[in-house]
């Protein structure tokens, strides 16, 4: 049964059109994310579903009776309810259900059995049974837990918590109200790793339907079920995990530019047919020709998206030992945030901090490079390091300045550099004259990016980098780490920046730091125990194969079967290489590149397929009982 159904939904603000043509469906038990770059219009198309925002045309239909329940980027406003109440208040007065009840029970037991009294207890039952029954309370303690909250601060006031705080407070007031449709807008927002896990187990256990939107790639393919991509005003349907659409897009992709460039070539071959030909002997082949390249429906040439792209520029080498702490305390007022006897942090390691919310880590690394003071111990740069550091929270970016402006302040580069390089992070043309003031979060982040690739340093403290980017800039941003020669400090709760970058690990547990060597898989690994590491090995002992006694003599044709299936492995790799070429943002914003790949994509393509044909022929005759 459809959930969603949405038919023919447009919407513009001003001249700008957000959503064209949008249709879809989304089916109960279905958990549809939905993909596009910032500004396409995915946040509108939530809130015109909750009914927030009306469409200028097009239907929303949901079942009557249905409930909503939208979550986005808006925390509550910051006043005097309790975290507890203002969590319950999508269930309705459900503690005066409650109670009315319990009057009504009463009355029916001292012998009321009248119409009005049974139809009010039915009314009753059915309230509470929405809210999830008598154990409503339990629910509502166990998302508020689960999103890292403690007990305790379901009696504390909204005005007491912080702005993330108040951001996951909206999260859990949103899936406590049980809806039979559920809309999510960046539902990962300050969420801890903890967090994180527990909220992918929720969804995925949700009985409705979810229309989320999310930059996290982990997160996405951990609870997706379809892909619906928005762009250029329309949607697009994907039946498939978020993996599989990724793959799918980039064979799409490589198919419309074959597509594009034989009609092309077609095109060019009748064109030169009818100009050489116009008169003479061949005049009337070539009408002919020409009445046949009028009637071709063109292939539009494929668009693509401009990605972000940009890399690190050479630095200065730094001693071996980068950075050297002994003994460190951190303190937060009176309280205790952790003890640290000591690391080194050596030249070109990539450390990444991780732990939960209000753990520190923040405190961490600005204590690291001297942003703070430590309560007590020894934090030593090493010679020639250069610190540039990313916050999260700072944004000394100046308001009434243009996006050159505030890019050439603080820098040795001309202006023609700096045009160079905000072209690499989508500031193209005319865009450097925008005023910082009326940038989005993303295009801010972009630019402030920019600014901290521009100071040549070789030590990047990144304090959550990838906050308000598209999934694009986040691949754009791993990339450039990955090929940064310098040292990189790395906080994030995004689990595939941490993957793709971490070397090392430095993970706050009990008041304690706690270094491992590897990236977050490994860390991952480690903290789940001896466990796993001993199922890995047994299970590996219990299969591993027999060893081969007396073993039959392998005929010619046997042994072309085990020859072809080696070429077929090879080749396959090579095509998965060439796919993840497809897939690189720096190839995809080469167009030369990008079509010279897609081509190689293709032809392998061809000749695996020839491979195929090769190998079924040939395991036939090994198989037949002329070759036996």
């Amino acid at each position: 049964m459809a959930s969603i159904h949405l038919a023919g939904i447009t919407k513009s603000f001003g001249a700008r059109t957000v959503l064209g043509d949008v249709s879809l469906r989304v089916a109960t038990g279905e958990r549809i994310c939905l993909i596009g770059r910032n500004g396409v219009g995915k946040t509108t198309l939530l809130r015109i579903i909750a009914g927030e925002v009306n469409a200028d045309s097009g239907e929303v239909g949901i079942p009557k009776g249905w409930r909503v329940a939208l979550h986005d980027q808006r925390p509550p406003r910051a006043d005097g309810r309790t975290l507890g109440a203002y969590v319950a208040e999508l269930l309705g007065d459900v503690e005066a259900v409650e109670r009315s009840l319990g009057e009504l029970e009463a009355a029916m037991a001292g012998g009321d059995h009248s119409d009005a009294t049974m139809h009010a207890y039915s009314d009753a039952q059915r309230a509470l049974d929405q809210a999830g029954g008598y154990g409503w309370r339990v629910h509502v303690e166990a998302v508020v837990r689960g999103l890292g909250f403690n007990d305790s601060d379901l009696e504390r006031e909204l005005s007491t918590f912080s702005g993330g705080e108040l951001t996951r407070a909206a999260l859990a007031r949103t899936l406590s109200a049980k809806p039979d449709i559920l809309l999510l807008d960046e539902p990962t927002n300050h969420l801890d790793l903890k967090s994180l896990d527990w909220l992918e187990g929720e969804l995925s256990d949700f009985p409705g339907a979810i229309l989320l939107v999310s930059h996290d790639r982990w997160f996405l393919e951990a609870v997706s079920t379809g892909v619906v991509e928005l762009g250029r005003g329309r949607a697009k349907v994907y039946n498939m995990k978020y993996s599989a659409y990724r793959k799918e897009r980039i064979l799409e992709e490589t198919q419309a530019v074959d597509a594009f460039e034989k009609q092309q070539e077609e095109i060019e071959r009748l064109e030169r047919f009818i100009s050489r030909f116009s008169a003479g002997t061949r005049a009337k082949q070539a009408k002919s020709l020409g009445k046949k390249l009028a009637k071709i429906e063109r292939v539009e040439m494929p668009r693509r998206d401009v990605a972000m792209k940009f890399g690190f520029p050479k630095t200065a080498k730094p001693s071996r030992v980068v950075m050297e702490v002994e003994d460190l305390t951190l303190t937060a007022g009176d309280r205790i945030l952790f003890e640290l006897g000591g690391f080194v942090l050596e030249r070109g390691r990539r450390m990444a901090v991780i732990g939960p919310n209000g753990a520190g880590k923040t405190t961490l690394v600005e204590t690291l490079i001297g942003e703070r003071e430590s309560a007590g111990g020894t934090i030593k740069l090493g010679h020639n390091v250069e610190v540039a550091y990313f916050s999260q929270h700072a944004d000394d970016l100046p308001p009434h300045a243009t996006v050159l402006e505030a890019m050439s302040a603080g820098n040795k580069l001309g202006t023609t550099d700096c045009r160079t390089l905000l072209g690499r992070f989508l500031f193209p043309g005319s865009e450097v004259e925008k005023k910082v003031e009326v940038l989005s979060g993303g295009e801010r982040r972009r630019l402030l990016l920019a600014r901290m690739v521009a100071t040549g340093a070789n030590l990047l403290v990144l304090d959550e980098p990838t906050n308000h980017l598209d999934v694009e800039a986040r691949e754009a941003l791993e990339e450039a780490l990955d090929a940064f020669e310098g040292t990189v400090l790395l906080v994030s709760h995004d689990r595939a920046l941490i993957d793709a970058v971490a070397d090392e690990t430095l993970s706050v547990e009990g008041g304690t730091l706690v270094r491992r060597d590897g990236d977050y898989n490994d860390f991952v690994a480690a903290t789940a125990g001896g466990v796993q590491t001993k199922t890995v090995k047994k299970v590996a002992s219990a299969t591993a194969p027999p060893k081969k006694r007396n073993a039959p003599k392998t005929t010619p044709e046997q042994k072309r079967v085990r020859e072809l299936e080696a070429e077929v492995t090879a080749k396959e790799q090579t095509i998965a290489a060439l796919e993840a070429e497809l897939e690189d943002a720096s190839v995809r914003a080469d167009h030369q590149l990008f079509i010279q790949t897609a081509k190689a994509h293709s032809q392998r393509q061809e000749e695996l397929k020839a491979l195929m044909k090769e190998w079924e022929a040939a395991e036939i005759a090994a198989n037949s009982p002329v070759s036996g």
